[in-house]
């Protein structure tokens, strides 16, 4: 069991203030983050790649070999790596560097992105994204695995006895989720591999979170790669903690109401009612993300999302020492256990 935090580097502005961080106090702020997740005896810091403002988060691999050279329990991963955009080429060197360089702390989550224009300035067609995530990725896992390439598809030039270069740490790749939030092809791509398959159901009803990781599980097994109940599975969730719900409540209610993705004002109980989304006490946040596994089954990984609306960093910061004090300690127990 793995819980930990996600950070997708936007620089929406305070709401208090009406400023958003610049650039560079984002990109810093990130950092404290990720060194504050380990402090407070989180398991996993998650990072996104994104190429559109008002996002930070361009160069996943730089920001977490930076934050690998200051920490040394953490686990690092991206939240999504645009396997669709990115040259497999380089996604397999870039990553197998960062492998070393974190000494093996370090998994990814491949992802198609949620901005089209994005596909354009790569020179890729977005109406091909599914079929660039499938070529792309059985080209990316022969450069892991085999030491000399020779392949042809339709999305790249052809490769010729390639060797991709470092090679995986200790001849093991780096373990690959799948995140989707409601493509089933991706959900088949990854118990296709026996990868891990990640919900981030952030926004979206339980409902389809349960069709898309049953889908998984079903076709996981189909595979080979074990029971349905044994697929790897993991999840998104989105928090606001204060010690008490009153105080929690009350103070999101800005940065809900702020933040684009959510229809703010007086919905925000009826939405945290129909989503993964919590504002409450420490117990709170411990039963609600209890409460997934009555739709999604025993996950393996928890990802929560801390700063959406333009929440300061000093919040944030807050918040994952409530995180670790109060939270993680009674997850990892009740969740360890239902799994067994």
């Amino acid at each position: 069991m793995q819980i930990g935090i996600f950070s997708v580097g936007d620089r929406t502005a305070d709401p208090a203030t009406g400023r958003p961080p610049t650039e560079r106090e984002r990109i810093k702020g990130t950092v404290e983050i990720a060194l504050r997740a380990e402090q407070a005896g989180l398991d996993v810091f998650a990072t996104g790649e994104h190429h559109i403002p008002p996002y930070v988060t361009s160069s996943p691999t730089t920001l977490l070999s930076y934050i690998a050279a200051k920490t040394s329990t953490l686990h690092l991963s991206t939240s999504t790596t645009l396997i669709t955009t990115n040259d497999p080429v380089k996604v397999a060197e870039d990553y197998a560097m960062l492998q070393h360089l974190a000494d093996g702390r370090l998994d990814l989550m491949l992802g198609r992105g949620n901005s089209g224009p994005v596909y354009g300035w790569f020179g890729k067609d977005s109406r091909k994204g599914v079929d660039l995530a499938i070529e792309n990725y059985a080209l990316l896992r022969r450069l892991w695995d085999e030491d000399r390439v020779t392949w042809s598809g339709k999305y790249r030039t052809p490769l010729q006895n390639f060797t991709s270069t470092p090679r995986p740490l200790g001849g093991a790749a780096p373990f690959v989720w799948h995140g989707s939030v409601k493509t089933p092809e991706i959900a088949e791509q990854a118990a296709y591999y026996g990868d891990g398959f990640f919900a981030n159901h952030i926004f979206g009803p339980p409902q389809h979170t349960a069709r898309m990781v049953g889908l998984y599980r079903e076709r996981f097994e189909h595979y080979g790669h074990g029971r349905a109940d044994q697929a790897i599975v993991g999840l998104g969730a989105h928090a606001f903690i204060r010690k008490n719900s009153q105080d929690a409540v009350r103070d999101f209610q800005p940065y809900f109401d702020n933040a684009p993705m959510f229809p703010g004002g007086s919905a925000m109980g009826d939405y945290m009612a129909q989503t993964p989304t919590i504002a409450g006490s420490p117990q709170q946040v411990i039963e609600k993300t209890l409460s997934f596994r009555n739709y999604a089954g025993n996950f393996q990984r928890i990802l929560f999302a801390l700063e959406i609306g333009g929440v300061p960093l000093e919040t944030t910061l807050e918040q994952i020492d409530l995180l670790g004090e109060y939270v993680v300690p009674e997850l990892r127990k009740e969740l360890t256990s239902g799994a067994a």
